[in-house]
């Protein structure tokens, strides 16, 4: 626990003992940082994303987080010249769908925080993408909706989103596409009832 008013061990002054001496604080040794234990035979060794456990015989819960982070990293790349970020994408794309969204609102169908959707609102609004409007019957909640500049900017980043997407299905007939599809969102609405 860190104190705000805890004072460094080096500036403190020697405390007297019940005798009237003084007797300086016992200097603790410095502890050296652990690292974490290496296995010398695993050295430099990354299994491809193809492999082991990383591949066909791995569980579904690890390989679905992998190829998300992969499919994550690849858009956050083609949208980094534009200084977008995929959670800003996801709120673009949302308020594109669902005008007049709140703060809470955008947070549960962008699967993001609240915390995370205030910093989101707060950037896209000084770049002048979104812009707010105070709700018509409740008055303490703000509606948040595109500015044409959001609009664009929307336009852009789903151009690079869509050339993922079409890489991702890449040898896919259209049925596989629908079962694949309809797999991923049974899996997300599944889930969803047991939290």
């Amino acid at each position: 626990m860190i104190r705000k008013n805890a004072t460094p061990a080096k500036s403190r002054s020697p405390r007297k003992t019940q005798k009237g001496r003084k007797s300086v604080s016992a200097k603790k040794p410095a502890t050296s940082q652990k690292r974490p234990f290496q296995n010398p035979g695993l050295a430099g060794v990354r299994p491809s994303p193809s492999r082991g456990k990383r591949g066909e015989k791995g569980s579904l819960a690890y390989l679905l987080r992998q190829a998300q982070a992969a499919a994550r990293l690849t858009l956050e790349r083609a949208l980094a010249d534009l200084d977008v970020t995929p959670p800003q994408f996801a709120v673009l794309t949302m308020l594109g769908a669902y005008p007049g969204l709140s703060g809470a609102d955008l947070a549960r169908v962008a699967l993001l925080t609240p915390q995370t959707i205030g910093v989101i609102i707060r950037n896209l609004e000084r770049d002048g993408a979104i812009r707010k409007t105070v709700h018509p019957v409740h008055g303490r909640v703000l509606q948040w909706t595109l500015t044409r500049r959001g609009g664009t900017l929307l336009g852009k980043c789903r151009r690079r989103a869509m050339a993922l997407e079409r890489r991702l299905l890449t040898g896919l007939g259209t049925r596989t596409q629908l079962a694949i599809r309809r797999w991923l969102s049974k899996i997300a609405a599944d889930l969803q009832q047991d939290g």
